[in-house]
This record gives structure tokens, sequence and C-alpha cells, in this order.
């Protein structure tokens, strides 16, 4: 069958792709049968994900439009950036409607029916009224600072998403304008729900209403004639370094600073601000913002809000509220019974590879792993990736536990990670303060692998073990995310991880990788490779293969050979928890491609693929989406597991637990809308997470799904792949890499344990 060429209506907009994903998350908080303060976290969620999208992707967008920048990466679906912000608009507009729908109307008033209420002033009874006033005068009053808006006191640059009450005001008495516009910060540090009484944990009043019905306590000598809320979101999408520098840590921090200065994106306002103090604040930031009466309304980038601004601040709820019966039931993650705090774990990594899943496997071993290297007199030195961290990580503190003892420690800390740049500057500066060697990677690249290598002196030799995971060495995102991590004293693998921390922090070019697969080098391209030995399988009448799990799937080289090995005849299964440009479904291009997504109680993040069926199938992890970003600037690995026992453990009892979810999976159509998976029949009801919780608790496997991943019976001789060079392959290090590379014996097979 010849491959038709691909057109731009066989891809979705990656932007619109995003925006159905947080759809996607607002539809758990519109749920009633998720729990109440779990449906305010979604709502929170939703909020806080919309914020980094215009922050970054909107902002980019509007750099495109309205000014000179080219797009890094062109769409693939061919909308141009104007056409993209005014879809954006309109489906943003759609969705915040929804939001403020669900709060006003459903999660608000539920709350209250449960003993949590979030009053309004009126609601207020005298004794409360005392208590929030003595509150406002002690804690609010103090910090606030009135800023009047004339021609001797210009208009404030208003911070990123800082929340503000706009004021008009007459003048009763004393010096001043006779009418005056002013604005009042509310203050970031006090927190967003005021209790009415000392103590209680059910009755709250938002600051802003605290403040806005104080406001003459504020502005003496004046009369409040109107005041409401607004909202500013800047562009936050700054290239931290985008010229050469003799200090990255230096370059950032003062590029950090500029940001906060940057063009506004966005003004959100509450539905009481009077207009003319909004158009002030709109004309002031250089905002577009549709004509009266417009009918339907052009691109706007003002958004009035029928409900308190920001909604963000419900995810504090949760501590404030203590209410366990309103949350999910708690779950305790499984330590595996060789990874157990009695254990040695460099013992017992040694006797096989271990994999862990994320949060069903608990994130204490990993942890562990770097505080006994840190303590063990025989562990020469430590290496480590850091990209996103805890605020107090134990596994820094391990870090600077192992330098102050002498060992050689390494820390290459991505300074470049959005959002964490001025925590990983922090520590970074811990870090070297302690001895530490600190790297911060290259100045072009992020470096977003998820590695840690221990050297430890065993009699006469030197053995080296390694983590390699899909997520972050973060305690605290790894028990709200799922990622999966392996454990390994391989000597191959151990071997290249320590080439590519080489490579890290000295440019040492190693180009005979054996196992890993490393971006941007080679990662693109061997992607592509192994989907294309699926379809020539296919072609032959051999059992073929494709399932990938990612967060995203953007790269047009890549949707292009899945349509290919679709059109071959492979069965692909994807699960795509947010952007998806790839249409399935489509007749002669994608037929045989199946997508879904899951949103639920954790962050599905773990990237899996596999490729093939039977004895032919190869099973990777990776630190990569399937994005040009990821391919071509960023440092990524994607590692295999070899191990039957993990393989089997993947294919069997992972993989299809996400496949049969029809509870919160979503299909997607080839329109690019999804659709909730339910069951039909007498089909049973499976919630992945809850499987695989359930499984986690009993510490017994999922295995009721193994029947449709029969193995293929064709016995082949598997070749050894010749070691593929790297594109940086003419270097003298180059050279003598592939040299050393050369004289190393084979890898062995893998015994393993999950």
């Amino acid at each position: 069958m010849s491959v038709p060429p691909y057109q731009p209506e066989h891809f979705l907009n990656r932007e619109l792709s995003w925006l159905e994903f947080n759809a996607r998350v607002l539809e758990e908080a519109q749920d009633e049968s998720t729990p109440l303060l779990e449906r305010a976290k979604f709502l929170s969620i939703f909020s806080s994900n919309l914020d980094e999208f215009f922050m970054v992707r909107v902002a980019g967008l509007r750099e495109q439009a309205f000014g000179a920048m080219a797009p890094q990466d062109p769409p693939i679906d061919g909308l141009s950036a104007t056409a993209q912000l005014e879809r954006i608009a309109a489906k943003t507009r759609e969705l915040v409607a929804r939001e403020y729908d669900c709060w006003n109307h459903s999660v608000r008033p539920a709350l209250s029916e449960a003993g949590v209420r979030i009053l309004s002033e009126s609601d207020l009874s005298i004794d409360q009224r005392k208590t929030v006033d003595g509150y406002f005068r002690q804690r609010v009053l103090p910090v606030l600072t009135p800023m009047a808006i004339d021609p001797s006191h210009p208009s404030p640059r208003f911070h990123n998403r800082g929340l503000y009450l706009a004021v008009k005001l007459r003048r009763l008495k004393g010096i001043g304008p006779a009418r005056m516009f002013a604005v009042v910060q509310l203050p970031q540090m006090t927190p967003r729900f005021v209790p009415t009484e000392p103590g209680q944990k059910s009755d709250f009043l938002l600051v802003e209403e605290v403040v806005a019905k104080r406001l003459p306590e504020v502005f003496g000598g004046y009369e409040v004639l109107t005041s409401g809320a607004f909202r500013v979101t800047r562009d936050m999408d700054y290239d931290l370094l985008d010229e050469e520098g003799d200090d990255m840590l230096r370059a950032i921090e003062s590029r950090l600073r500029q940001r906060q200065r940057s063009e506004a994106v966005r003004v959100e306002a509450s539905s009481d601000l009077d207009d003319e103090l909004l158009a002030m604040i709109v004309t002031e930031e250089g905002l577009r913002d549709a004509p009266e009466g417009a009918d339907p309304p052009p691109y706007s980038e003002v958004y009035r809000i029928d409900g308190p601004l920001d909604l963000t601040s419900l995810m504090t709820l949760t501590d404030l509220v203590g209410r366990e019966d309103l949350q999910d039931p708690r779950f305790t993650p499984r330590i595996p019974p060789q990874l157990t705090d009695e254990k040695d774990l460099f013992r017992e990594i040694s006797r096989g590879d271990v994999l862990l899943h994320h949060p069903f496997d608990s994130f204490r071993p990993v942890v562990r792993f770097i505080s006994q290297a840190a303590r063990d007199p025989n562990v020469l030195a430590i290496k480590q990736t850091l990209y996103r961290t805890s605020g107090d990580s134990p596994i820094i503190n391990s870090l600077i536990e192992a330098a102050e003892a002498g060992k050689h420690v390494t820390a290459l800390v991505e300074l470049k990670a959005r959002f964490d740049e001025q925590a990983n500057i922090s520590w970074a500066r811990s870090l070297e303060r302690a001895g530490v060697h600190v790297v911060f990677g290259f100045m072009d690249l992020k470096t977003h692998c998820k590695l840690a290598l221990v050297v430890r002196q065993e009699g006469d030799n030197v053995r080296r073990y390694a983590h390699l995971g899909t997520g972050n060495y973060n305690p605290s995102t790894a028990r709200l995310y799922t990622d999966v991590g392996l454990f390994t004293a391989d000597e191959t693998l151990t071997d290249e991880v320590s080439a590519l921390f080489n490579f890290l922090t000295g440019y040492a070019q190693h180009n005979l990788w054996q196992k890993l697969v490393v971006a941007p080098q080679d990662l693109h391209d061997r992607t592509i490779e192994l989907i294309a030995e699926q379809a020539d399988r296919a072609r032959r009448g051999k059992k073929a293969w494709v399932f990938a799990k990612l967060n995203s799937l953007v790269d047009r080289g890549v949707i292009e050979a899945l349509y290919d090995a679709s059109n071959a005849g492979v069965p692909i299964d994807l699960v795509i928890r947010g952007v998806c440009c790839l249409k399935p479904g489509l007749s002669g291009v994608s037929e045989n491609i199946r997508v879904r997504s899951i949103v639920d109680r954790f962050l599905e993040h773990s990237r899996i693929l596999v490729f093939g069926a039977g004895s032919r199938q190869q099973v990777f992890l990776s630190s990569a989406d399937w994005m040009p970003r990821n391919f071509e600037r960023r440092v990524e690995v994607m590692f295999p597991i070899e191990a039957d026992a993990l393989k089997k453990r993947i294919v069997e009892e992972i993989l299809p637990v996400y496949l049969h979810d029809n509870c919160r999976a979503r299909v997607l159509e080839s329109t690019g809308n999804y659709t909730r998976a339910r069951p039909t029949g007498n089909d049973a009801r499976h919630r992945s997470q809850a499987d695989l919780m359930h499984a986690a608790e009993g510490q017994t496997p999922v295995r009721y799904y193994v029947e449709e991943l029969e193995p293929d019976d064709e016995v082949e001789e598997t070749p050894t792949p010749d070691p593929k060079p790297a594109k940086q392959a003419d270097s003298k290090n180059g050279a003598a890499a592939e040299k050393s590379a050369a004289e190393k014996p084979k890898s062995r097979s893998r015994k393993s344990r999950s």
C-alpha cells in the first residue's frame, strides 16, 4: 500500500489539544463522584494549568502574531498564530464559564452542606465581624499599601498573577484630588481564606472581601465609590540564556528579575469591577479588548470572571479544613521486600535489576539509595542530575553529607527548569558551599534526563550502581505523579551512564551507545527506526505492535512514522495524558491507531514504550516525550528494560491496566474531541490507578488482562545490533571512546526482581 502525503488536516493543533487536556482536568472537578476537597483541588489545578498556558504558550503566540518572532516549532496543522489566538480565546472563555459554574453552583454549595462554608460579609454574625475586624487591623492593614493613580503617582507595575483591588474614590476632606483612582495589592503572604472565628476550621471569608469591605480604613478622608478585583498574567516565556555569559548562574538570576517586568498577556477582572477602571488597566498594560457590543466578539485579552479570581488558592483548603472524609482515602505505597530499610541496597541491586512503579511503589528506596551511598565508607563517588526537587530535599541533604565526608560528589543542576529556576539556584549555592562539584549542563540545552550513579569500592574492584527514571528526584511529587524507575548494576548500562555524566560535565564524547538512546544525538532517529521496524514486520505478515505511554505527542516525524505503521497494519495503542497532535481513526491514514488519555488522582507522568510482540518485543523507559523540544533541545535518555521478569511486569501487569480503564480514561476521536470510556454490557469497572493501588496494598500483581497480549509463536534469532555512532563522532575524545567501547566485553543478560 502506498503511503499518502500527510496534509495539515491530518494533524491536531497543539494549543487546542492542550486546552482539551485541561478540559479533562476540569471534568474531574465537575464529577460528583469525586470527593469534595479533591474536586476543589482539580479546580485549583485547572486554574494553575491555565495560568502557565498563558504565561508560556499564549505569550509565544502573541510574539508571533504581533511581533517579529518566528515560531520555534511551526504548527503542523497549518494554523496561523492569529487564528490560534482567536480559537484559544473562544475555548478559554467556554472553559472558564464551566469552571465558575462548577464552583458557584456545585462545589461551593456542596462544601457548605458538608460544613465548610465560604461566606460573604453579609453572612457574618456580630461576633464573627468583630473577629474579622481584629484580624484585618492586626494582620492585613499593616502590610497594605494604597497606591493612588494620578499625574504625580503613575500606575504601578502590577506583579504577575498578583491579586489587586481597583478603587474609585471621592474626597471628603483633606488634601488630594476631588476624584481619584487607586489600587491596593492584596498581601501575598496572608492566607486567602480567613477564619471567621479563632481556631475554627469551617467558616471562611476570602481576604479580598475582608479588604474590600474595609477600604475606608485604608483610604482615610475618601469615600469609596466602587471597587473590584483584577489580576494580570505576564509573559514568562523568556529565553533565560539568549546570549553568552561567563557565569550561567548570574545570567539566569538577572533574567529572572527581568521576568517581573515582562509584557502582560491577559487581565482577569471581577464582574463588579467598574468599566472605566478596567479600561484604564487594559490601556496601561497594552492589552487588546473587544469593542462593546461586538457579536461575535473578536479576539480579546480581557476575561470577566463571575466569582473569586484565582482559584489556584483552593489547593490550600485541604490543609485548612483537615476533613479526611472529604478527601481521597489514604494510600500507603508498598516497598518491595528486597528494598526494605534493613536490606543493603547495593547487595540487592547487584543480584538483579529492580523496577519501581511510583507512587504504587514507594519512592523511599530511591531516597535511601543516595543516603546509603552518602554514609557507606566504600562509596567513592556519587553523580546525579537534578531537574526539580522538593523544598526540604533529603536527596540534597545526602549529597551535602557525602561531600562533607570527603566523597567525590557531582550534581548537575538544571537552572533552566521553568518556574523552578530560583529554587534550583538556591540548591546550587548550598551544594557548592558544601564542596559538591556543581555543573549546570549546556547553555543551549536543558538537561532533562533523570540519572543517579554511585561508584563503590568492592574488594579489588570498583563497581557502579545506577538509578534511571522517568520522573524527577522529588520525594513530594513522587507521591502524586506516576513514574517508573530502574535500579541496575548492569556493567554496560552503568558504564554508559558514567560516560553520559562525563559528556554532561566535560563534553567527553561517548560515541558507541549500546543500550542508552540519547537526545539530541539519536533519540529522534532511533524512535522512528523502532516504529519503522514494526511496519516492516507487519508488511511481512509478522506480529507487530507499538505501545507508547507519554505526556505529549507533537513531533511531526514521529506522527508520520506512526501513520505509516498504521497503514502497514501495525496495531498501535497510545496513552497520551496531555497534548496529542495525531488524529486517530482516519481512513487510509490512522485506522489502526487508538489514543486514550487518563486523568485521575495521580498525574500520569511515566513514559513507557513497547515495540513488537513475543520474542521480538523491546521495552523502554524514557525521560522524553515525543516532542521537537525533547528530541532537539534537551538532553534526554531512553533506556531498555531487558530482564524478562521486569518486561513481563510492564507488559502484563502495568500496560493492560491502562488500556482497559473504563472509568477515568477518555478516548480521542479523529475530530479532536475526547469521550469518556464506559463499561459496556456486563463489563467489569476498571479504574487503572485504583487497580494499581489495590495491587500494591495487597502485595499482589494485577494479572487479569494478559489474554489479549499473547506471545508471538515464531522463534527468531535476534541479531546483536551494531553500535550506532552518535552525531558528534568526529572528535578525538569520540575516537578514544570508540576504541574503549570496542574493547569492552559484550553485556550479559540480567537477572531481575520487581
